[in-house]
């Protein structure tokens, strides 16, 4: 791997939404979607949407830290879904869809669990945030369908009403964004 390539493990909620937000942030160079965290090998979709896998909904976001620091791929992370809420984001709950950063690094977790503390301190959400921090497992790509799923499927009822306001946010808050 390049030295500047750096790896990022984010879950959350459903990735169709969050990965549609990445792949627009200049420096992230591919955006994965898959599941990790887990107890079952090889999960696919339907094991996952069970509930008794434990693995969540996660994108595995490979991004150049020469433009993109870990610290401002946590704050989009953050700005991107509701880190209040255990194990739910909007109407997809389950533990599949819970807010979770599996780090891959001493440092990666670090940061992370000072953002946490600094946006507990800061009241920027009215409750606690619940996401969780653990290292990362192996990450299992989930089916072909699911990747690059907004960009394909943009005019889907799921992708109009839930999908495209993140990412309008997302544009709203970051204009030069491609």
């Amino acid at each position: 791997m390049q030295k500047n390539i750096e790896i990022a493990t984010l879950g959350n909620g459903c990735f169709w939404c969050t990965e549609a937000v990445f792949q627009r942030v200049p420096g992230v160079l591919s955006v994965e979607s898959g599941y990790s965290g887990g107890d079952t090998k090889n999960p696919t979709y339907k094991d996952i949407c069970t509930g008794t896998t434990n693995h969540a909904e996660c994108l595995r976001i490979n991004f150049d830290n020469s433009i993109l620091s870990y610290e401002a791929l946590l704050k989009i992370f953050w700005e991107t879904h509701d880190p209040t809420t255990p194990n739910q984001q909007g109407n997809d709950r389950g533990t599949q869809y819970r807010s979770i950063i599996f780090y891959n690094s001493e440092e990666q977790k670090m940061i992370a669990e000072n953002f946490v503390k600094q946006l507990n301190e800061s009241g920027s959400f009215n409750k606690p945030i619940v996401t969780i921090i653990e290292p990362v497992t192996t990450f299992y790509k989930a089916e072909d369908y699911h990747q690059n799923y907004y960009n394909q499927n943009s005019n889907a009822s799921y992708c109009q009403f839930v999908v495209r306001p993140k990412v309008e946010k997302y544009l709203k808050l970051y204009p030069t964004s491609n």
